[in-house]
């Protein structure tokens, strides 16, 4: 008996890592030290000597639920790029620039060529946010996965100036709240999606009018990363006061982390565009809109608040930036923190 009889193929281990490699190469960054394979990942900060308090953040997070329609659909392209934006728009919500990602892959046999797909569209991710991708793991877990199924889960790093990180203590009330449009349904409320919907390849394929595409496909649409638009509102001067990465729980739980006592956040909900896939989850599972709002971002993946006066430049720098973005309310006072959708 050997390693690969009890379902370990270690050859197989060998060649998705080779496979992966021009993925890996084409995320690297100036501070890389070393190459892929080795028991660590070297960083260098030196180039950061420049920063007045460097502050070292941090973002772990997986994709979820959402790798079962991946598994249906046999695509696995898409899904490490959720995976790296779970974790980078946190760090950029604490006005931290990414330095490198690792991923932890876990699966019940190693495919290499799937492997290798995802760790693509792991490298994608790194590479729209400027991260270096330092390292990862493939575990191969015979008997504890099924043999076509894998999760998915990753770490990130960052840094930023303690200067630059957004105080909740500034926000006052009259602040304005700009809402950046997400991609989709991004990685979260997929529990829920797949109670709504039948999961087969069948319907997930099937062509939806209301959509424009098939409901897999726009299901799978990757996380939007913000990074580099938040980058370019810090670079032209603006300050956040404070930054909610809309994730689970959806504006009721993510607004409110961002606010310090005795405010809450008034949300205008006709001033932003709800997308069809929203619509057509809660008209499909007949669920209430409190609901929808608690569980999905509905259009909305990152929203800032910034003093009055700055939001028409903010607005404008972030349209220069490529994202869809509009005011969606305001700070106001309250006896306790909360969000209240009008």
């Amino acid at each position: 008996m050997d390693y690969k009889s009890a379902g370990v193929d270690i050859e197989a281990g060998y060649r998705s890592v080779e496979l992966m490699k021009k993925y890996v190469n084409e995320t690297l960054r100036p501070e890389v030290l070393g190459g892929l394979g080795g028991f660590s990942g070297a960083f260098s900060l030196s180039s950061f000597r420049s920063m007045k308090k460097p502050t070292l953040v941090s973002g772990t997070d997986g994709v979820g639920t959402k790798l079962k329609l991946a598994f249906i659909m046999d695509r696995h392209d898409t899904v490490g790029i959720d995976c790296v934006a779970m974790c980078v728009n946190d760090i950029a919500c604490a006005g931290g620039e990414p330095l490198f990602f690792l991923d932890y892959i876990a699966c019940g046999k190693n495919e290499p060529e799937k492997i290798a797909s995802i760790v693509k569209g792991v490298a994608e991710g790194c590479k729209i946010s400027g991260a270096a991708l330092l390292g990862g793991e493939t575990a191969e877990m015979p008997g504890f996965y099924p043999a076509d199924e894998y999760d998915l889960a990753g770490f990130a790093v960052g840094i930023v100036d303690e200067s630059d990180m957004p105080d909740p203590g500034n926000i006052e009330a009259g602040d304005v709240l700009i809402g950046l449009a997400s991609s989709g349904v991004h990685s979260n409320g997929f529990s829920l999606v797949r109670r709504v919907f039948k999961m087969t390849a069948v319907n997930l394929n099937r062509y939806r009018e209301s959509l424009g595409g098939s409901l897999g496909d726009t299901l799978l649409e990757p996380t939007r990363i913000y990074v580099k638009s938040l980058r370019s509102v810090r670079e032209a001067g603006y300050a956040l006061r404070g930054c909610s990465h809309i994730t689970g729980g959806g504006f009721y739980e993510n607004i409110p982390r961002m606010l310090p006592e005795g405010l809450s956040a008034r949300v205008d909900k006709k001033s932003f565009s709800v997308p069809p896939v929203f619509t057509l989850i809660a008209s499909e599972g007949n669920i209430e809109e409190q609901v929808m709002f608690n569980t999905f971002n509905m259009g909305i993946g990152m929203v800032l608040c910034v003093r009055q006066e700055v939001a028409d430049g903010v607005l404008r720098v972030l349209k220069e930036s490529g994202e869809e973005a509009c005011v969606i309310g305001s700070v106001e006072k309250s006896e306790s923190k909360g969000v209240v959708l009008c």
